[in-house]
């Protein structure tokens, strides 16, 4: 299992690049090893270019490194935390997209004005403290921000995005769909006040996209 989830952290951090959610070396990928108290993440400081299975790391939920021949990512504290007091997790991503990133730097959430934020947030993208890098400040925000929270995805004041999901590929996809709908709710504003979608149907479009939505497998 660590060798999968090497090859598959590894690989997502090429979706990153690719959305165009990153640069240089900021932002990270991780993803927590079934049957284990253990998460692979991004070595710090690494270019994107040169991440190979082989230098991804493996830490536990401490953030301690277990394995590996390269420092951890320095949102290692972060992603731990998320981690021990979230087990349902199982993957965590964070970035610096510009569009997320600059409603970040205001401390304002996106507010739930496209069907596409309603499927995939819930609701509205809130905002998480300001905090250092270095401890698990910026988990704990993460953590007590998203409780009662339907959205896999918090803006940190002054920092950027961090999502989760039920796997890494699923918080790869809470960064994508995040950046997106910041840059349309952005343009949007440019042409005047966006008009919010009522309660009752963000939560029908929620659960119609969670639960009916996509290829289900034949019982």
């Amino acid at each position: 299992m660590r060798t999968t989830m090497r090859s598959t952290v590894a690989t997502l951090h090429a979706e990153l690049v690719r959305y165009g959610l990153v640069a240089w070396t900021a932002g990270n990928v991780s993803g927590r090893i079934p049957g284990e108290d253990l998460f692979v993440i991004k070595p710090s400081g690494v270019s994107y270019d040169e991440l190979t299975p082989e230098n991804m790391v493996v830490c536990d939920l401490d953030g301690n490194l277990v394995e590996g021949d390269h420092a951890p990512s320095s949102d290692t504290a972060a992603h731990a935390y998320v981690y021990r007091h979230l087990p349902e997790v199982g993957g965590v991503v964070h970035t610096h997209s510009t569009y997320a990133s600059a409603w970040a730097a205001r401390g304002e959430p996106i507010p739930c004005v496209l069907t596409a934020m309603a499927d995939e947030f819930g609701g509205e993208i809130p905002v998480g403290p300001f905090a250092l890098i270095g401890d698990d400040s910026i988990g704990q925000g993460i953590v007590a921000t998203l409780a009662g929270h339907r959205s896999p995805a918090v803006l940190m004041q002054n920092h950027g995005v961090f999502t989760i999901g039920k796997d890494p590929k699923a918080a790869v996809k809470a960064a994508v769909m995040c950046e997106d709908v910041a840059r349309t709710v952005h343009v949007a504003r440019q042409l005047g006040e966006p008009l919010p979608i009522k309660p009752e149907h963000v939560d029908r479009l929620y659960d119609r996209y969670q639960n009916v939505y996509g290829q289900r497998s034949p019982r």
